[in-house]
């Protein structure tokens, strides 16, 4: 589906933790006949196996609220961001502190950070323009799959934005503009 997006001149890098996955993957980019565009790699979303600086969008779906160190996800997406670059998840988040050992982990809503948390961990990862948009319609659907959680959980679409580089009074010539990222949060906006 990506591949469509980018075009015949864009790129799509899919990342999976498992090699069963990436074997699959790659065998369904063999079949869409988008080898050309589509490279899925075999990695974790705390260390991601892609470039510094190499990537305009960041696309996930539901896989952050399962790793134990969120923080480290959310840097990691800063790093391989280019400037101006966008991140786009849906994800579980948690509207209160989830009792431990309620619900399971293995079902999305053990490891879910809450609202407050998210938004904290992409200010404190560099991110700007920060969106968490609560999905309050995803309860119904929520009690269906595990009765008592939607007190706790929602689906939710998070927005960030790695700020781009701005012009700075410390230039390499006399006279010339320098660029460098944002030294911090909100600097750039």
């Amino acid at each position: 589906l990506a591949a469509a997006q980018v075009g015949a001149s864009g790129r799509v890098i899919g990342v999976d933790m498992t090699a069963d996955m990436v074997s699959k993957a790659r065998a369904n980019v063999a079949s869409a006949g988008q080898t050309e565009v589509v490279d899925i790699r075999l990695g974790e979303i705390e260390s991601l196996p892609v470039a510094d600086n190499s990537v305009d969008v960041i696309l996930s779906n539901c896989v952050i609220n399962l790793s134990p160190d969120k923080a480290r996800v959310f840097r990691e997406a800063h790093r391989v961001l280019a400037p101006g670059g966008r991140l786009a998840i849906s994800d579980i988040v948690a509207l209160q502190p989830v009792p431990e050992g309620k619900f399971s982990f293995g079902g999305c809503i053990a490891g879910a950070a809450l609202v407050a948390d998210t938004r904290r961990m992409l200010i404190e990862a560099g991110f700007a323009a920060i969106e968490v948009d609560v999905w309050e319609q995803s309860a119904a659907f929520i009690r269906d799959w595990q009765p008592g959680a939607e007190a706790y959980v929602a689906s939710a679409t998070i927005r960030a934005t790695k700020p781009a580089m701005v012009a700075t009074t410390e230039a390499a010539e006399p006279g010339a503009a320098a660029t460098q990222p944002c030294c911090k949060p909100g600097c750039c906006g």
